[in-house]
């Protein structure tokens, strides 16, 4: 019994230290979210004398008011979010119907295929060819540069193809004995089968179309066409200093902002849309992923 009690104490003694070591890991990855949000709910004069760690120590909306109108700002999420829709959709449909194409194995070259794809996952043509061919496609300063260029993805489409070889054969031998072709059974038999992938790869897309910001700085000239997180990306790369001061626009009150309080507003507000789309997608992120994994 001694030995049983040991081995109890010592199992009780570990999993205490792995709760310890979980909580602390846990806070260190979400208290700069705390932080940056009770800095930008703080009034900016105040929050420049320091001293605020966990809740704000002066409430204030002000930064998040210059936020909400400013039109560069405004027109910038505008754009990250027609960017965000548009290419998801696109780059979603686009890759699921190559994938179609691909579970097919007597499909024209496809070991080529496969070997010409796989070598695009390891090696690319750098920075600077890529930019001459985007300029050269005339999609320099144009909206389609956000769209275009991530239409497809090779390890997005392996997962879409991975799971398409697990259904049913006889779903499409039915459907072609009822006279509908290739493209009448992608749209209406194996997309509607395949809700967990597509949830999936979706959210693979919308999280990096929100959050891609080097598109905006390298391929956008006109402010009218760059993202929010371009936008972010330019205002803390302008930022000499975080007491720096930025007036508020017309229609506001005559408090004054400090450029480190509306950075971290603008930066909780490009957060919130992921923030908030995630848990919807989570249950079919997770099985589809594992899909991708294990049988990829």
């Amino acid at each position: 019994m001694s030995k049983v009690n040991n081995k109890l104490n010592e199992n009780g003694i570990g999993y205490i230290i792995l709760c310890v070591f979980m909580v602390l890991l846990c806070f260190i990855a979400l208290y700069p979210v705390w932080y940056t949000l009770i800095i930008s709910l703080n009034d900016s004069a105040d929050a420049m004398r320091g001293g605020i760690y966990w809740f704000p120590r002066k409430f204030s909306l002000e930064s998040y008011k210059q936020v909400f109108q400013d039109k560069t700002i405004m027109n910038a999420f505008v754009v990250s979010i027609a960017k965000t829709v548009i290419g998801t959709v696109t780059s979603v449909f686009f890759t699921a119907m190559v994938g179609y194409a691909f579970s097919k194995t007597h499909l024209m070259g496809h070991k080529f295929y496969m070997i010409m794809g796989t070598i695009t996952m390891f090696f690319n043509g750098g920075l600077i060819p890529t930019f001459i061919v985007i300029k050269n496609l005339g999609l320099f300063d144009n909206f389609l540069v956000y769209i275009i260029p991530s239409l497809f993805n090779f390890y997005n489409m392996i997962i879409f193809t991975t799971y398409y070889k697990g259904l049913p054969a006889g779903l499409e031998e039915s459907a072609k004995l009822d006279g509908a072709n290739d493209f009448k059974i992608f749209i209406r038999i194996i997309l509607p089968l395949s809700a967990p992938v597509v949830a999936t790869i979706a959210l693979f897309n919308g999280v990096g179309h929100w959050n891609d910001y080097f598109s905006g700085v390298i391929y956008i000239n006109n402010s009218i066409l760059q993202p929010i997180q371009t936008y972010l990306y330019r205002v803390v790369a302008s930022a000499s200093s975080s007491k720096a001061v930025v007036s508020m626009p017309i229609g506001v009150t005559a408090q004054q902002v400090s450029s480190t309080s509306l950075r971290l507003a603008t930066m909780v507000v490009t957060t919130v849309p992921i923030l908030v789309v995630y848990p919807f997608l989570q249950k079919y992120f997770e099985k589809g992923f594992m899909v991708g994994s294990i049988k990829g």
